[in-house]
């Protein structure tokens, strides 16, 4: 004599192996997004770069590859103060244009100096958006050869803080373990997902019958 349960055993049955296959599925899907969530939250990191200005009447370092969105940072780390001044012909003429002491041009710049003068333990900063070359001098020591150069594009820079030392922009690589770990998990979760689609499509009926 068969059970009075109102449910037969092969429907709990496949009602459980489904709730299992959902269950498999989800985990699936949180361990894909959890794999791919170090790429997404690198992608948007900005990074700032610092360059000495030095009684040497150098900047350090002179030349420099950052990415879109990296902001520098110049420094001056001696007794003599410096400016920071682009050359209005040598930036991209879509960019914004920049010099301590926030001057609209290269004109006024020279005109208002030494207003603009970043003094000794000061700084001044700039977030660069447009991709391009860009040239730039200290006013005052000009002649003296204190000019460098920049440069903004997609995958520059490479190091973070500089300090002096050439820095870079990009994000922080993800971690091999961490990659080798979400791609087992992956996997582990997968081959659980096969197996319940397997028993859930080729399952017997586990019920039980009485006699």
């Amino acid at each position: 004599m068969v059970s009075g349960n109102p449910q037969s055993g092969s429907e709990a049955n496949g009602l459980s192996r489904r709730a299992f296959v959902r269950r498999g599925a989800g985990g699936v899907a949180a361990a894909a997004a959890a794999a791919g969530s170090g790429a997404v939250g690198t992608a948007g990191a900005q990074t700032t770069h610092t360059i000495d200005m030095t009684d040497g009447l150098v900047f350090d370092p002179d030349e420099l590859t950052i990415a879109p969105g990296d902001t520098v940072v110049w420094e001056t780390v001696g007794s003599v103060g410096h400016s920071v001044t682009a050359y209005e012909d040598e930036i991209p003429e879509e960019a914004e244009y920049f010099a301590s002491g926030g001057f609209d041009s290269e004109q006024e710049a020279r005109n208002a100096y030494p207003d603009g003068d970043v003094a000794s333990g000061e700084t001044f900063e700039h977030t660069f958006e447009v991709e391009g070359e860009y040239g730039y001098f200290c006013i005052p020591h000009e002649s003296a050869g204190m000019v460098a150069s920049l440069t903004v594009q997609e995958g520059g820079g490479g190091g973070g803080d500089g300090g002096g030392e050439g820095g870079g922009g990009g994000p922080p690589p993800v971690p091999e373990s961490a990659r080798t770990l979400a791609l087992a998990t992956i996997f582990g979760l997968l081959s659980t997902l096969g197996l319940a689609y397997f028993f859930l499509k080729y399952g017997g009926d586990y019920g039980t019958e009485e006699e």
